[in-house]
Formats: C-alpha cells, structure tokens, sequence
C-alpha cells in the first residue's frame, strides 16, 4: 500500500502504543513461569505476534484476547519445534537462548533481513555452552542443551545477545556467569530485561561487566502483566509536535521508564521545543528549532525521526555512534538519506551517522519506505514540513511495530491510499 500525503498533519493527542519491548520480555517471562498470565498489550504488532508463535512452539500456551495474551507456561518441553520468528530480531535473539537452554531441538526460521542480521557472537557464546548450533541460509538449527557456566559475550553488536542469556541462564542446573566485553550498545534495552526478571523473582548479581546467575529459577509472573506506553513510537508524534503547527500530546507514558528512546523529550527540548510532562502524558509544541551534536549509540532507533527533525531545523546537525543501523530492516543510515534527500534535504552519510543540514523546510516528492517501519513513519512526519505532496510506498511496513500508525496519521492529513 502507499500513501499519497497532499497535506501532512497529526492529531493534537494521540495516546501510546504498546511497548513492543516490553510485551516481548513480558510474555517470555510469562512462558518460563509457574502460572498464567496475562499480558496486557491490547492489539499486538507482528513483532509480538511473532513472540507469541515461538512460545507457542516451544510449549507454552498462548491465548490471543482483546487484551492481548493469556499465556500459559511451558510444562512439557517438545522433543522439535518449528519457530517461526518473523522479521523479529527481538524474538530470535531471546528465544535461540531460551530453547538451548530447555534442551529443545528447535529450527528457527526468519524472513525480510532478519536471516542476514549479526548472531555469530551469540552463536559462539551457545556453542561454548554445550548447545549445537547450525547456521542455515533462513534461520538456525538448535540442539543439545545448555550446561551452566561461564558465557562470553560482546555487548558491542546488540544488547539482544546479553538479553537472550539472561532469560536462558536462570533455567539451567547450577549458578553460571555471563561476562560483558566492549561498549553495551543500547544498555537501556538490558536494564529493561533486568527490570522485568528482577519482577519475576529472578536473582540477578551484577556487576559492571558481568552477571552471577543462580541455576534451577523459574519466573513468579504476577497475573496481569501490563505493558506500559511505547517512547519509541511516541516519538514520532513528539517530534510531529516540535516541527508542526500545533502542539501534540502523547498519552499512557511512564515518566520514569527505562526505555532509552525517553530521550526524545531532551533532544527536542535541546533543540529549542516547549517540552512539557504532566503524569503519564508528554506534550510537545512547536518553536524555532536549531542544529544539534547527538550521539545515538543508546537510541539508534530515534535517528530517523531525529533526522526529520533536524531537516526542519536550523544549522547542521550531526548524528553518529549509529553504525548498527545498517543492519537493521534496511540499512537505515542509507534510507534516511535516502528519505531525506527524496524531499529535498540536505543530508550525507558517514561511517557511523548522518549530517543534515537543515533549512526548516522540504520540498515534497517519493519516499521509498524499504520494507522498514521507521523510513515510513519518518516519512510521514517529513510531510509535516513538504511545500509539496508526499508519496510514501510500502507503508505496511508500519505492521511490524506500529499496525495503527496510517490510520492514526490520516485522521488529521489529507491522504490518499493506493494499491
């Protein structure tokens, strides 16, 4: 589908969409429990509808309800399991562990780039944990079980890596330690894992490069599991605020979440936006805003949108710390680029970032949404600042994260939809 934008502009408030990677933790801990529970994340994206199959596959009882999903835990392992992860990264790089680790002999398949992204450093880390690991051209075959230890793994390529073992290591006989090296790219994502664990009963000890886990630990799942608002989705709408005509109020936010993507309200408060909170709800309203120096080693997903709003800044904004971007549904630092420079902006790659020079305005013109959920959103926020009309192709992406997000947007733009 593709959305044809003759005038861009968003709701005065629009309330949050469910964290994605909470409600992914959230089920997993849910699975490996003692009793069911419900995970209250109203309509799910395919990235947790992805979640819920494996779980599915692996033994657990996953109920889909209006609320989101009553699970079951896993009591009987199955002997093989066909673990459809998707286009989920989350999803595989949690569940690979998870299955090792309860003896399964698992064949996980995933689809778009999923098969192509970053997993040897978890591979290898499983595989001197006594699991057999054997790469396939769409996904990895799973066998042998893990035996406790000592794990060995880079924190410099995902987080989702050291998230895996941690979900993994609590099942397994005997207390084990996990050992961190290099730089932990995106550490909000692990202290969210954390969180979620620590709530479930499990012991973490912890110190700056290392886990100490005690073996034989099932999670204590409460029975209702709410899944609090999504900043990385809400972002979209914050910066729709900051670059637009009238302020935007996202609703159903945790002031103090550990997601890392928060950051947002700093950023535009940094680049001259009225950023107010109040409870659970962020508001943002427009002002001239000016060139900012940001790292994103912590947020790599707000550096779209970040983008977008540095076009319609002043100056010369230069965004690094990014590299991993290229491995994601696309290669975002191209396709942000790409996007920016299809309306109008001025904008070049580097190694690890971007420099946009902004002007406050775009011109308009085709956007290729690269089958990647945040070029489309972007993209559609981009609009907010077009002299011209906004074509946007392939916006179903969105499906992957943010299923609402066309039908939210359009409830203020002028659109048009077309096969």
């Amino acid at each position: 589908m593709n959305l044809h934008i003759l005038h861009g502009d968003v709701p005065e408030q629009i309330p949050a969409c469910p964290s994605k990677s909470y409600a992914h933790r959230g089920m997993i801990a849910a699975a490996l429990g003692e009793s069911e529970t419900l995970v209250a994340c109203g309509a799910p994206n395919r990235d947790i509808e992805a979640t819920a199959r494996v779980l599915r596959a692996l033994g657990a009882r996953v109920d889909a309800v209006p609320e989101g999903f009553r699970i079951s835990p896993i009591t009987a392992v199955p002997t093989q399991a066909y673990c459809d992860a998707g286009e989920s990264g989350s999803t595989l790089r949690f569940l690979v562990p998870v299955a090792a680790a309860l003896g399964c002999h698992a064949r996980f398949v995933g689809h778009g780039k999923l098969p192509g992204r970053p997993m040897e450093p978890l591979y290898a880390a499983l595989r001197a944990g006594g699991a057999r690991i054997t790469p396939l051209p769409d996904g990895v075959e799973v066998s042998g079980r893990l035996r406790a230890g000592t794990y060995t793994v880079t924190g410099e390529v995902s987080s989702q890596f050291i998230s895996g073992l941690l979900f993994a290591l609590p099942l397994l006989c005997g207390e084990s330690r996990l050992i961190l090296t290099g730089q932990i790219a995106s550490l909000p994502y692990v202290e969210m894992t954390c969180q979620v664990l620590s709530r479930a009963g499990i012991t973490l000890a912890r110190t700056p490069d290392s886990f100490t886990v005690a073996g034989g630990q099932r999670t204590h799942s409460a029975s209702v599991f709410d899944v609090e608002g999504d900043w990385s989705g809400a972002a979209f709408w914050l910066v729709a605020g900051a670059i637009g005509k009238h302020p935007v109020t996202v609703t159903g936010l945790c002031p103090d979440s550990l997601q890392g993507d928060r950051a947002i309200l700093d950023l535009l408060g940094r680049m001259g936006a009225q950023v107010h909170t109040c409870g659970r709800s962020a508001t943002v309203s427009p002002a001239p805003l000016h060139a900012l120096d940001i790292d994103a080693t912590q947020i790599p997903d707000l550096v779209p949108v970040l983008a977008v709003a540095a076009a319609a800044a002043t100056g010369t904004t230069v965004i690094r710390g990014a590299a991993r971007l290229r491995m994601k549904e696309s290669d975002r630092l191209e396709t942000t680029a790409s996007l920016l420079g299809a309306l109008g902006g001025q904008v070049r790659q580097t190694d690890d970032g971007l420099i946009i020079t902004g002007t406050g305005s775009l011109t308009g013109g085709t956007v290729d949404g690269a089958g990647d959920h945040r070029i489309v959103m972007s993209a559609a926020i981009a609009s907010l600042i077009a002299s011209g009309p906004v074509e946007i192709l392939g916006v179903e992406a969105v499906g992957k994260s943010y299923p609402e997000f066309p039908d939210i947007f359009s409830a203020a733009a002028q659109v048009r939809r077309t096969d």
